[in-house]
């Protein structure tokens, strides 16, 4: 069972390339790699602990009432991570900005709180959060790598807003002279890189079971 959890996240049901969930703060965030990440574990933390706390209580909770309370649940995570933001990370804070708060409407956690998490036991409600939020942290980041080395020519730039000053180091500009492609980090920009990665997955599973098929011919039937 672990197994399918840790696929069904990074691969075979992603969040962001297959649900086609949370697309507005992913579109929106994504003009570089480090606001990729930060979204990404906000959303990654929020996913594991309100699996984790809906888990536990399900066995308490009336059928009737059960939305409303997973969404106060993830209300609450939300919101301990949002201060949590504040007191450590404030500039990023500010960069991501009402998106933060607004993971509580992100449609992949509920989702996953009434369809994976109130059935299942503690354990692999968190595998789930966790395997859910790293697929969709991995396309933030990636997306918005793509993203920022197309439109500004670096990699890791502000990184020192989520890993302090030391972090400066880690930023790499591959051209001086390199003026940058608009495009790119602007909103349509963000839909044709999601479109590419869509693609690409597609494209890779295609692939993937065109070589199943040639090991095993009875799978094509």
């Amino acid at each position: 069972m672990n197994k399918e959890i840790t696929q069904n996240g990074l691969w075979t049901n992603n969040v962001a390339l297959v649900q086609l969930l949370g697309l507005c703060p992913l579109l929106a965030v994504t003009n570089n790699t480090i606001n990729g990440i930060g979204l990404g574990v906000a959303t990654m933390v929020t996913l594991i602990l309100s699996n984790t706390l809906v888990s536990l209580i399900r066995g308490f909770i009336r059928s009737e009432v059960r939305l409303p309370v997973f969404v106060l649940i993830i209300a609450c995570v939300v919101t301990v991570i949002e201060l949590l933001m504040k007191a450590f990370f404030f500039d990023l804070f500010l960069v991501l900005g009402i998106f933060i708060p607004l993971i509580v409407t992100n449609c992949a956690i509920i989702g996953r709180a009434e369809g994976f998490a109130s059935r299942n036991p503690v354990g692999a409600s968190a595998l789930d959060g966790f395997m859910m939020g790293l697929g969709f942290l991995g396309v933030l980041a990636l997306l918005g790598a793509m993203r920022e080395i197309i439109g500004s020519g670096t990699l890791l730039a502000n990184a020192d807003l989520m890993f302090g000053k030391p972090a400066k180091a880690l930023t790499i500009t591959f051209n001086e002279d390199y003026s940058g492609f608009l495009l790119a980090i602007l909103p349509p920009g963000a839909f044709f890189g999601l479109a590419i990665l869509i693609a690409a997955k597609n494209a890779m599973g295609v692939r993937a079971k065109d070589r199943d098929t040639l090991i095993d011919p009875t799978l094509n039937t």
